[in-house]
């Protein structure tokens, strides 16, 4: 099943197919998202991801730095997939490195709606 998701996350994009991730991956994923426990745009709590504001497969360097990380959701809890629209800037091909400004912008929008 394993191998089923990673195939279809790299058809979307999401990871190119060579991409290896660092054994430590599972640890520091799990680290994070205790301390950061919702997605940083909507404030979700449902099918988080842990993003990398610069990827790791362009910077290997970085992918376990918590500095590079940030909890999104592909929930769609308030209409949007964030970790797709926010991280991605709608194509999983790309990566927003104004994540951080951005989705602090949109939490509060979020929270302060009508």
């Amino acid at each position: 099943m394993r191998l089923l998701t990673h195939l279809i996350d790299a058809a979307k994009g999401k990871h190119p197919l060579g991409a290896a991730r660092s054994s430590k991956w599972p640890t520091v994923r799990e680290q994070h998202l205790l301390l950061h426990p919702t997605c940083e745009v909507c404030g979700g709590k449902e099918k988080l991801q842990v993003h990398h504001r610069r990827p790791f497969h362009l910077h290997p360097d970085l992918e376990l730095d918590p500095k590079n990380l940030v909890t999104l959701c592909e929930s769609k809890k308030s209409g949007v997939n964030c970790h797709l629209w926010y991280g991605h800037l709608g194509n999983f091909r790309s990566f927003n490195v104004d994540v951080l400004i951005d989705a602090a912008v949109w939490l509060k929008k979020f929270m302060s709606r009508p």
